[in-house]
């Protein structure tokens, strides 16, 4: 079956690990109980039929702790502590890491989260949000089994999903390896014991279960290389096609990439360099035909640590230009509109007051000063930083 659905609900790490621990105790008196069947099998014989029956029976719904927000630097001070020890490639924050760029906390990708599981635990088939990379250590005392499918694949594997009705990006599924191996599709399929740390590559489609019982840590990575840039930005274009929300604003990341980081990899700043002039156009386009007709444009700024602001209704990143109706800006309540969703509310926008949060000079400026560096400047720079 490659459908494989869960119900969600909310519990404390003290009430999981009260159930994990339980449920250990009832595994090893069921183990308890078979020997005891070998060992005195005429006078037990009613009390195996009896333990057979309960496996025979329907099958027990399991407990999965998932998304345990590691975020509060205080609270887990000595544990985020441990992970400086990383290289600087697998480290949560590093100034190679892309999501250490973008300026505010997106839980679970550049904050660390903790996974509990019982055996049979499983995290369903999957591509890390916008194609990033991950990296996940099993703490133990048990194993996982990965299931992983090279970037390459990903089409294969939407077109499987779409055979069972499932949702590729939005729903939750479990692959059959039999229909993988049929149409050519390599799996990688390995052991995660306790210590080991897996590295997931940008855009690898991958599935994990709970061989033990186990408690696992992970965080996202984007290394500064094109491959995760182009790959990130394919799949925020792919978002907004299926309308899905992208997790990562590739926009707002990337004009804080050329702020904060010098790049020397030609083929990563001309990718940057093409998306940052696209998204120029459109602003420009904007205050050249539409900004006449604007009842209000208004100076907003940013905030520190200010979040990336999406559509309230098609959840598409907005950058720069925040329409919101001129009820929402007189109740400083600023529920956020994109151009074309505030379009449909009112073709002219007259009813819409627009919040500027950059100048236009400034990113001119950004971009003017945003050129290719040489590799001995960028390893200086690097070295500095860490």
């Amino acid at each position: 079956m490659w459908r494989c659905e869960s119900s969600r609900s909310h519990t404390t790490i003290a009430k999981y690990a009260q159930y994990q621990a339980s449920s250990f105790q009832e595994s090893l008196r069921e183990e308890n109980e078979k020997k005891g069947h070998k060992d005195h099998s005429d006078n037990e014989s009613t009390s195996s039929d009896n333990v057979g029956r309960r496996r025979k029976g329907p099958f027990k719904t399991i407990k999965f702790g998932t998304n345990i927000d590691f975020s509060d630097e205080k609270k887990w001070k000595l544990q985020l502590h441990e992970l400086s020890k990383l290289p600087a490639f697998a480290r949560v924050v590093s100034a190679g890491n892309l999501l250490s760029h973008v300026g505010h906390i997106i839980l679970g990708m550049n904050t660390v989260q903790l996974y509990m599981k019982v055996p049979g635990s499983r995290t369903p088939g999957h591509q890390e949000n916008n194609n990033f990379c991950s990296v996940n250590i099993n703490i133990g005392p048990g194993d996982c089994e990965w299931f992983a499918v090279p970037e390459s694949y990903w089409g294969a594997m939407n077109d499987f999903c779409e055979k069972n009705n499932i949702n590729f990006l939005m729903g939750s599924w479990w692959p059959n390896l039999e229909d993988l191996y049929e149409a050519n599709v390599p799996v990688y399929r390995f052991i995660q014991r306790p210590g080991d740390l897996v590295w997931i590559n940008a855009g690898t489609v991958h599935w994990v279960q709970a061989i033990g019982w186990c408690n696992n840590i992970a965080w996202n990575v984007g290394p500064l290389t094109a491959y995760q840039y182009k790959l990130a930005v394919e799949r925020y274009e792919w978002n907004k096609l299926q309308s899905v929300k992208s997790i990562v604003p590739m926009i707002h990341l990337s004009w804080n990439m050329a702020r904060n980081i010098k790049v020397s990899d030609p083929k990563l700043f001309e990718m940057i360099k093409k998306c940052f002039a696209t998204w120029l156009q459109n602003l420009l386009r904007f205050f050249l035909h539409t900004s006449n007709r604007i009842q209000e444009i208004v100076w907003h700024g940013r905030g520190k640590d200010e979040p990336a602001h999406y559509c309230s209704i098609c959840e598409v990143e907005v950058f720069d230009l925040l329409f919101v109706t001129s009820e929402s800006n007189s109740r400083k309540t600023y529920v956020v509109h994109c151009q074309d969703c505030a379009r449909k509310g009112s073709a002219n926008l007259e009813n819409f007051v627009v919040l500027e949060q950059y100048k236009m000079e400034d990113l001119m400026q950004v971009y003017d000063q945003f050129t290719l560096v040489s590799t001995i400047y960028v390893a200086r720079y690097i070295y500095k930083t860490n």
